[in-house]
């Protein structure tokens, strides 16, 4: 078992992270090596997947392998300025959605490929659109299906988007 005394506190952006492959990386502000992150130990924190380029605070460990993030504790999604434009998803602007209510969703399907995917709130038979975008700006890079989440929803021009999209394990932290 590893001495939890030599544990730390690190401030970084997460340099790519791959849910498939199970594991990513995480550069340090303070510099140095890269940082394993484990998918358990972003699981651990409520998320199945994180943007390249989310700010990121965890607790980090010494191991015979290297550094390894043992304990996530923040993400803040990449700057909108970072966005890439995505084809159909160019011209709709950031929606200024503190207002709007989170909403309990599950995923119904999202494919990473196509660059979208639906969820259904709660009690609901509709389908919420979900685009890869919104993902990103809201700190995550993929969703499973069946995948419990939060959503900030608005009307779009199609039909009800998603706006922002929230882990459910954070929302039952705050």
């Amino acid at each position: 078992m590893e001495d939890l005394d030599d544990v730390r506190r690190v401030s970084g952006y997460v340099k790519w992270f791959d849910p498939v492959k199970g594991f990513g990386f995480v550069v340090a502000d303070e510099g140095g090596p890269d940082i394993l992150l484990h998918a358990n130990v972003l699981r651990n924190f409520g998320q199945g997947s994180i943007a390249d380029g989310s700010g990121i605070e965890i607790s980090v460990q010494e191991t015979a392998r290297g550094v390894q993030a043992i304990e996530v504790l923040i993400v803040t999604p990449p700057s909108v300025g970072d966005a890439m434009p995505e084809n159909d998803f160019d011209d709709t602007p950031v929606i200024d959605d503190e207002a709007l209510p989170l909403e309990p969703a599950r995923v119904k399907w999202f494919d990473k490929t196509k660059g979208f995917g639906f969820a259904n709130i709660f009690g609901k038979d509709d389908d919420i659109f979900v685009h890869v975008e919104v993902l990103r700006r809201s700190g995550f890079s993929d969703l499973q299906p069946g995948e419990a989440i939060c959503l900030k929803v608005v009307e779009g021009e199609r039909g009800r988007m998603a706006s922002s999209v929230t882990s459910w394990d954070s929302v039952l932290k705050s």
